[in-house]
């Protein structure tokens, strides 16, 4: 059994780890994108044919086999006609995705924590005074065809531009805003609303929108509820509630701040390169 598994293992070069690691990287982020979605459940019924197929030929039940084999012919083109929401999600994905990510414009530290300041000050106050707020910043994705269906404002931030036109008498409140780099560039935006039907029925508009922008996007929205005063996150789908200043605050400020950084694959095969060399250092 030693000699088998040294034989094995002998054999394994660096290019191999290599290989084994971005295949099970680009398999974890294909069912991180159909995770929580109808896919989901299409996903199990696809696994089921298979296994049904497969089945069939073994104990030689010709003729269900062969009607197997020609659901599963025509049942390729179906997929892509049922899975094409998540297919355009994936495409989306990976052509925003880099290598090394890097902001649109160079910000420097006092810039990130002036924007950040004026941003968490109107949020907390939104909050407090239950007014309703949906900003989304526009990331590496470009949201034009998003601001396309509010008004134009390219304006400074600041706390009070903001609560004007998050005011409830103000022609824009019921829109988005979205902020491009460190300015306000639209307001009174239209968001596509999520197709996640899983989401708790007690939110309403504002929060379905927020959530559906971050489906077809790398937008980060942060959301006020007008009703409790909740804060919410949203990003890739997902919505975080029940948050405090405090995160808000520390999310802006890593967005606006901490660039640079390696993400991706390339991160990831990095970390998993160095523990190798770790552990043949160590022996």
């Amino acid at each position: 059994m030693q000699n088998f598994f040294e034989n094995v293992f002998s054999g394994v070069g660096i290019t191999d780890v290599i290989d084994i690691i971005i295949v099970a990287f680009a398999i974890y982020k294909l069912l991180g994108l159909i995770k929580q979605t109808r896919a989901e459940q299409l996903m199990k019924g696809v696994l089921f044919l298979v296994v049904a197929t497969f089945l069939s030929g073994l104990f030689n039940l010709h003729t269900l086999n062969w009607l197997l084999r020609g659901a599963m012919t025509l049942g390729a083109v179906a997929i892509l006609i049922v899975f094409q929401p998540e297919l355009r999600r994936a495409l989306e994905y990976m052509g925003r995705s880099k290598i090394v990510k890097t902001s649109r414009r160079q910000m420097d530290k006092e810039k990130g924590k002036q924007i950040t300041a004026h941003i968490t000050k109107a949020v907390e106050s939104f909050s407090n005074d239950h007014v309703g707020a949906l900003i989304v910043f526009e990331r590496e994705t470009s949201l034009y065809d998003i601001a396309e269906t509010g008004t134009v404002l390219d304006a400074e931030i600041s706390e009070q531009l903001l609560g004007n036109i998050f005011y409830e008498g103000s022609p824009l409140h019921d829109g988005a805003v979205i902020i491009r780099a460190d300015r306000i560039y639209a307001a009174g935006c239209v968001l596509p609303l999520t197709r996640n039907n899983n989401i708790g029925k007690e939110l309403g508009t504002r929060h379905r929108a927020g959530i559906g922008i971050t489906e077809n996007s790398d937008a980060l929205v942060i959301i006020v509820s007008e009703e409790t005063g909740i804060i919410s996150m949203a990003r890739e789908g997902q919505l975080s509630r029940f948050l405090d200043i405090k995160t808000v605050e520390k999310t802006l400020l890593n967005m606006y701040i901490n660039t640079g950084e390696m993400t991706g694959t390339m991160s990831f095969i990095t970390r998993a390169l160095n523990r190798i060399r770790g552990k043949k250092n160590a022996e």
